[in-house]
């Protein structure tokens, strides 16, 4: 299967991601994983979409198509793939179409004041990427402030403070949402509303997805 995961920053697609990608046995493909990658090695492509980060803004469609592109292409890629974070407009979705058509687009449902909420709480590990909450005792680092992978600290990410939050959020409403729409046309949505509880997250995405 070939699929998009659709929802506003902070709603829990990079988390959800992981689990399915055990599930179904495809790679998940993260353009934030992917950028802040770019940034952290001070390439051409980081520094470009660094300004754009954080200021809570999104990284122009040309820097993000030519990289999804050029991973698509990847063996990884040829029996599915699951898109955390793309696409994130209309022009985006229907490049991707053109480029390798879906199969389904899930969309994840939750209010925006629990987002603000669950990101004051989110903790990140530069070195490799993997991502706590101290909010939500599943998801909390087993030693406060300690990564359980790779034993490094974990920090607060800029775009993480609630102003930033706030600012994405209202990005997402005006230029993401409208995704969803496309989708629904072409008759491959499918959308879950979820809470904090992601025992429940999954039961209801394997349910919309029949796996």
């Amino acid at each position: 299967m070939k699929l998009v995961l659709l929802g506003a920053p902070g709603a829990g697609k990079g988390t959800l991601a992981a689990y399915l990608i055990e599930k179904m046995g495809i790679p998940s493909i993260s353009t934030g994983n992917m950028l802040r990658e770019a940034i952290k090695n001070q390439t051409e492509l980081g520094l470009s979409a660094k300004k754009y980060m954080d200021a809570g803004d999104l990284v122009p469609d040309e820097v993000v198509i030519g990289m999804i592109k050029e991973r698509l292409a990847q063996d990884d890629c040829a029996n599915g793939c699951i898109l955390d974070g793309f696409p994130r407009n209309i022009p985006q979705a229907e490049a991707l179409e053109k480029v390798v058509p879906m199969d389904c687009a899930l969309s994840i449902e939750i209010p925006d004041e629990t987002i603000v909420a669950r990101m004051s709480g989110r903790r990140v590990c530069l070195k490799c990427g993997a991502t706590y909450n101290v909010n939500s005792e599943a998801m909390a680092p087993k030693q406060e402030g300690i990564c359980d992978v790779c034993g490094d600290a974990l920090v607060i990410r800029k775009d993480d403070a609630p102003e930033t939050v706030l600012a994405r959020l209202d990005t997402y409403h005006k230029q993401t949402e409208p995704v969803k729409g496309f989708y629904a046309d072409l008759g491959k949505l499918k959308s879950i509303e979820i809470d904090n509880d992601f025992e429940r997250t999954k039961k209801l995405a394997c349910e919309a997805l029949g796996i």
